[in-house]
């Protein structure tokens, strides 16, 4: 029986949105990325920046040794207390698969993204979604084009997978450069990945320019557009992609309720596309058993409390700004971000720096790119981030 004819009894028989699917090397080179074959001009010179990479310590810090855990872009304030009520409610569930239960949050998210339930799959967070998109697409090679920095988690699973990555670097203005992702595409393209506010940049591409991207490049190739952090827009709605799937284009549109939801340990994530993309994502691999019982009714209950996420970007964008003056009183230059983290330059071995600040307590990310090393720091509460600035200064004094 094809998907597409599938009703939702079916969906329950056959668990289509319950498998818990597999996992792929999710975390390959997670301190620097694969080699792949870099595209050369006819003189012999990179058409494309040099990857990127992550400098990582010999351990992972403790968190219950941190005195300010700022290295994973996690909601210091969710999740939010009709979530927590939500989940203590049916906490004694949890010995139940979430088959039925499953297509209540589906309904509720596609009416609030303007499209049909068809249109929605389900998962265990967003970067799962990635992973398993990547895992269906690249299984007979071909290259993925995104940015460069960026977001690597489909980028990683596609080279496992047997892609090739044809990074492009961004603008100076760290905006997408929409013009050369769109020159970068070939015959053997098969995915363009774009990230929207950018990881681990924090920076926005003009919601417009992006929607005519889409819109033209989606004729020739599905677009990916992961819009993890967009809730932290106070236009959020307006600058979201998710509309032309009405238009029928063929783009994929991640979201996740662990970043302004708070719900980052309960993993709860979707993507919106075409119901043939999602069917042939579906065929091989299926996201929905990965949610459990009680994190539904937990994300159920979050959407029902705009209040909570409206103070969690008011806050987020408070501790911003304290971090923004705090480094222009320490003379270092940054990225403005659109998100829940800040990234800019240290002049600092980013292995040392990370060792040096684990010494303080405080946890960060540290890499390097563009010839320089960065640090980027998520936003936590304003106490934390006092510990932060405090430890920043003795480490780079």
């Amino acid at each position: 029986m094809e998907t597409s004819k599938l009703n939702r009894r079916d969906w329950i028989r056959t668990g289509l949105l319950t498998a818990g699917g597999i996992t792929l090397l999710p975390h390959l080179g997670i301190a620097e990325t694969t080699k792949a074959s870099i595209p050369l001009d006819m003189d012999g010179n990179a058409l494309y920046s040099p990857f990127f990479k992550e400098y990582l310590p010999e351990k992972f810090p403790e968190e219950s040794k941190l005195l300010a855990k700022l290295n994973a872009n996690e909601n210091p304030y969710g999740p939010s207390p009709k979530a927590i009520d939500a989940l203590k409610k049916v906490a004694t569930k949890g010995n139940r698969y979430a088959w039925k239960e499953l297509f209540a949050l589906i309904d509720k998210i596609a009416t609030k993204e303007g499209v049909e339930a068809k249109n929605i799959m389900m998962g265990p967070g967003s970067s799962d979604l990635l992973e398993k998109t990547a895992m269906v697409l690249f299984m007979d090679g071909g290259n993925v084009v995104s940015a460069d920095p960026s977001y690597m988690s489909l980028i990683r699973v596609a080279e496992a997978t047997g892609a090739n990555w044809k990074p492009v670097p961004l603008k100076k203005d760290w905006s997408h450069d929409l013009k050369g992702m769109e020159a970068a595409i070939d015959k053997d393209t098969k995915l363009v990945y774009i990230c929207n506010p950018n990881n681990p940049t924090g920076s926005l591409t003009d919601s417009k320019e992006l929607l005519d991207f889409c819109s033209r490049v989606s004729e020739k190739v599905p677009v990916f557009v992961d819009e993890a952090y967009l809730d932290f827009l106070e236009d959020a709605t307006k600058q979201s992609m998710v509309g032309l799937i009405n238009e029928g284009k063929n783009v994929i549109i991640a979201r996740t309720f662990s970043k302004i939801h708070g719900m980052a340990g309960l993993r709860v994530g979707y993507i919106v596309a075409q119901e043939t993309t999602l069917n042939k994502i579906q065929k091989i691999t299926r996201g929905g058993m990965g949610i459990s019982y009680t994190s539904i009714y937990a994300a159920l209950a979050s959407m029902d409390d705009p209040d909570f996420q409206n103070s969690s970007r008011s806050k987020n964008a408070e501790s911003r700004e304290y971090v923004y003056k705090s480094l222009k009183q320490l003379g270092y230059d940054y990225v403005t971000s659109y998100t829940s983290f800040i990234i800019f330059p240290i002049e600092m071995d980013g292995k040392l720096f990370l060792e040096k600040m684990t010494e303080k307590k405080v946890g960060v990310r540290a890499f390097e790119f563009m010839g320089k090393n960065w640090c980027r720091v998520s936003m936590g509460t304003m106490d934390e981030m006092k510990i932060f600035t405090a430890a920043l200064t003795d480490v780079l004094a």
